[in-house]
């Protein structure tokens, strides 16, 4: 059976754009991530994280969620990059590597964000072929996975699944399981990558449900790249990476689709940057 291949690309290459300006923080380079998120903390002790509206469309608004604390020295790598490659039926195994932040922690802030917080704390988000993520509270995780070619998408996440975006925080390989006929993945095209919302939604936790995504090799602007949100229908054109939060979703089921387009409203070319996905809202 014929081994794959497992390709790592750098980081450096790989992220150009950078998380929302956080107007509820103001970041010092010197300062420990300690320090910010004790400041975080304090000025966000609203009911919510609750930033600028972007915009309301019937039933539907979308702010800025903001408030949470920064971690910009937080690293993830892989520590096992699967060199030796995985034959057919084998498990495909992820061994990463994460300083400056502690996984299974609850993130700092988390009683004020009033959306949906993990009780086992803050993790790593694993994605293989853009579908819904893996959450991974340790550093070791192992997967069966059919023959194919994977792009897997990772990185560190808030106890309440909000991204750290940064460019040492995510890792991004193609891999193979197998014997594989397929084109490569240009990992050096610009990509959207869908994280939240996902799964189920109850009680409070359905009051603010945040709308999340990662960027790679591109960034967004006013006059630029944007993602195109469309919400049961109703489209919101985001020009900032960073988190969001969306109020008015309906209880039962509601669609999110989120596309990166150009400054044009054309979808640019990618693996993955037009993604539809249904959660439910429960009484």
């Amino acid at each position: 059976m014929k081994h794959s291949f497992f390709t790592m690309v750098s980081l450096s290459a790989l992220l150009l754009g950078f998380a929302c300006t956080n107007s509820n923080s103001k970041s010092n380079a010197g300062s420990s991530d300690s320090t910010k998120a004790k400041d975080s903390t304090a000025k966000t002790t609203s009911n919510t994280m609750l930033g600028d509206k972007i915009g309301t469309k019937g039933d539907i608004s979308i702010y800025v969620f903001q408030g949470s604390p920064d971690f910009p020295d937080a690293t993830l790598s892989y520590n096992t990059p699967l060199s030796k490659g995985v034959s057919s039926g084998a498990k495909v195994s992820f061994d990463f590597g994460v300083k400056n932040y502690e996984l299974k922690q609850q993130t700092s802030g988390h009683d004020a964000c009033n959306c949906n917080n993990s009780a086992k704390g803050q993790h790593i988000h694993l994605i293989l072929n853009n579908q819904p993520y893996k959450p991974l509270y340790s550093t070791k995780f192992d997967t069966a996975l059919k023959d194919g070619r994977y792009l897997a998408v990772s990185f560190l996440s808030r106890s309440f699944h909000e991204s750290v975006k940064n460019k040492n925080a995510f890792q991004v390989a193609t891999f193979d399981v197998g014997k594989v006929d397929a084109k490569p993945i240009d990992l050096k095209s610009p990509m959207l990558v869908y994280s939240r919302p996902k799964g189920e939604y109850k009680g409070k936790d359905a009051d603010i449900v945040l709308l999340d995504f990662y960027l790679i090799n591109t960034d967004l602007s006013e006059t630029g790249n944007k993602v195109a949100a469309t919400i049961n229908g109703e489209q919101f054109m985001l020009s900032k990476w960073c988190a969001y939060a969306i109020k008015g979703l309906k209880v039962g089921k509601n669609t999110i689709k989120l596309e990166l387009v150009d400054n044009e409203g054309k979808i640019i070319d990618g693996p993955y940057n037009t993604v539809e996905r249904t959660i439910t809202i429960k009484e």
